[in-house]
């Protein structure tokens, strides 16, 4: 795995956890930049699209756009990997929870 892949996986995986956090389960783009910050990811909105957009194909996420702006909903395959239930490939694994 290359050092870009890893990043890819850590960052998909800290969207998915910031998503699972929410009560209704839902970010938009925007906020999800700035979680990405929080763990040392400065990434461009297009980046976190691309990341979106993958973690839609796996099933993870359902994408709506607000105006012009997407909302990412988290989906039960996304839930399952960030609370340990299912892995999805491509996503950095959840640590365990002490």
């Amino acid at each position: 795995m290359s050092f870009t892949e890893h990043i890819a996986g850590d960052c998909r995986l800290i969207i998915l956890r910031a998503l699972s956090e929410e009560t209704d389960h839902h970010l938009n783009e925007t906020l999800l930049v700035r979680v990405l910050e929080t763990f040392g990811h400065r990434k461009s909105r297009d980046y976190v699209r691309t990341q979106l957009r993958r973690l839609e194909e796996l099933d993870a996420v359902s994408l709506s756009e607000a105006g012009t702006v997407l909302v990412a909903g988290l989906r039960r395959a996304g839930l399952d990997h960030v609370e340990r239930r299912a892995y999805l490939e491509g996503v950095a694994k959840p640590s365990p929870v002490d």
